[in-house]
């Protein structure tokens, strides 16, 4: 039943194109005759070049993991709390972007600022294609501004990473060894009320496993404190935890198509991928040389365009 109503998805989406383009041959005849005015043939136009582009996007998540969820974690670089307003600033972005899109989201973990914005945060985007549309965030994001923080006014350059892995669903088997997991518990910070400050609620997990490239013991740690449930707080570590052994068994697939598809430009992991250059009114991805002078736009959540340029120059790579 999930074959056939994918199939189906692209069968409609296909018709739809293909209406559109034939509505745009029939008022292009109609202008000849002048029937329609010019304004008409170029809605016409842009409507049909919108669905055609939208369905070449869609035709870039073809991966498996592109129909998953996503999990975004985002720790602050060195720099103090410019480089944690920045982690903020980002925060914001994604989650102005997932509202825009309709997916819902889950604030796992948040370790707030010194004096201001955040260390690290994570949030679960679920729905849809999550995944397919963010990990073109995955990297290194540089900000350079005057900072409010600096009392001499200087230009100042911060360093945000930006991690994207896939929310796994019930439709991906991971295997867990029990014997590699270990559990602390603590105390929840933050608001909350009395529950929070008075009972062991959040958890951390490690888990231990051996990298079969390196042949060294590598260790996964993750921290849940969303739920006022310490169990709670464990179902949903256990399933972060899914999502990177998923996402450490797709690298591997992407070495190896790496090392068949050698000629190929190859996206590295963490790589400084975007510059935010505030005082220029300019953002640029280092990746497609896809740029805007909206800065504003693109705080308040509007990546579609960033989004889009990677997926249609890479997206169909196995990267």
């Amino acid at each position: 039943m999930k074959k056939i109503k994918e199939l189906k998805k692209w069968v409609e989406l296909y018709n739809e194109v293909k209406t559109a383009c034939e509505e745009l041959n029939l008022a292009f005849d109609f202008f000849k005759e002048e029937a329609v005015s010019e304004e008409e043939v170029m809605q016409a136009y842009s409507h049909a070049l919108e669905l055609i582009e939208n369905l070449e996007m869609q035709n870039m998540l073809r991966n498996e993991e592109d129909k998953l969820g996503a999990v975004i974690k985002i720790v602050a670089g060195a720099g103090g709390t410019e480089a944690q307003d920045w982690a903020d600033m980002l925060f914001r972005m994604y989650q102005r972007w997932s509202e825009a899109h309709g997916y819902k989201t889950e604030i796992t973990n948040l370790q707030e600022g010194d004096e201001a914005g955040i260390k690290t945060a994570t949030i679960q985007v679920e729905g849809d294609m999550a995944y397919g549309y963010l990990k073109s965030e995955n990297g290194v994001h540089r900000l350079v501004r005057v900072s409010p923080f600096n009392a001499q006014g200087k230009r100042m350059t911060s360093f945000t990473s930006v991690f994207v892995v896939p929310l796994v669903d019930d439709s991906i088997e991971i295997e867990i060894n029990p014997a590699n997991l270990t559990w602390d518990t603590f105390r929840s910070s933050g608001a909350g009320g009395q529950n929070v400050n008075k009972v062991e609620t959040g958890v951390r997990l490690h888990y231990k496993y051996k990298d079969e490239t390196t042949g060294k013991m590598e260790e996964i740690v993750i921290e849940n404190t969303e739920s006022r449930s310490q169990f709670g707080n464990k179902d949903n570590a256990l399933r972060l935890l899914k999502s990177q052994l998923y996402e450490i068994e797709l690298e591997k697939r992407r070495a190896e198509t790496a090392k068949i598809e050698a000629g190929k430009k190859k996206i590295e992991w963490g790589s400084q991928i975007r510059s935010y250059v505030f005082d220029d009114r300019r953002v640029k991805d280092h990746r497609t040389d896809y740029q805007t002078s909206n800065v504003q736009s693109v705080m308040d959540g509007n990546i579609d365009g960033f989004i889009k340029a990677y997926l249609m120059e890479f997206g169909g790579m196995n990267n």
